[in-house]
C-alpha cells in the first residue's frame, strides 16, 4: 500500500501529532536501561517471533538504512539524549494513520530487546489518528 499524495512524513511541518509517545512506565524503564546500557534506540518489529513488539537496543546496535524511517526522537526526562524510534518504510505505510504509544507490561519479551531480563516487555498500543 503506497502512501497517498497527502501523506505527511513523521516529524515534518504538516504532521499534526507525534506518531510515537511513551507511557510513564515506559519512560521509567528507559531511564533505568539508559543508566546501564548508555544511549538507546527502538526499532518496531514487523512480525515473526514477538509479533509487533518494539525492540530496544543500545543506540546504533540495530542497523537502520534507506528501508527504514525515523518516526520520532523521543525526549525522556532524565535521559540526556533523544531516544530514536525507527520502523521499516513498508510497515509505516500500513501504520501511518495510527499513533503509537510505547508501554510496559509484565512478561518476558524477546531475548534481543534490552528489557528482556527485567521480567517486563515493551508493548505498542495504537489508535487511529
Amino acid at each position: 500500500m503506497a502512501a497517498g499524495p497527502d501523506a505527511v512524513a513523521p516529524g515534518s511541518p504538516g504532521a499534526t501529532a507525534p506518531p510515537v509517545s511513551l507511557t510513564p512506565a515506559a519512560a521509567e524503564l528507559i531511564r533505568s536501561l539508559r543508566g546501564r546500557h548508555g544511549p538507546l534506540m527502538f526499532h518496531q518489529s514487523g512480525g515473526c517471533c514477538d509479533g509487533s513488539a518494539p525492540m530496544c537496543y543500545p543506540a546504533g546496535e540495530f542497523r537502520t538504512g534507506s528501508s527504514d524511517v525515523l518516526l520520532a526522537s523521543l525526549e525522556v526526562d532524565g535521559v540526556p539524549e533523544p531516544v530514536e524510534f525507527w520502523m521499516s518504510k513498508s510497515q509505516w505505510q500500513l501504520w501511518q494513520h495510527t499513533r503509537l504509544t510505547v508501554d510496559v507490561v509484565p512478561g518476558r519479551g524477546s531475548g534481543f530487546s534490552l528489557e528482556a531480563p527485567e521480567g517486563v516487555r515493551f508493548l505498542i498500543r495504537s489508535h487511529l489518528a
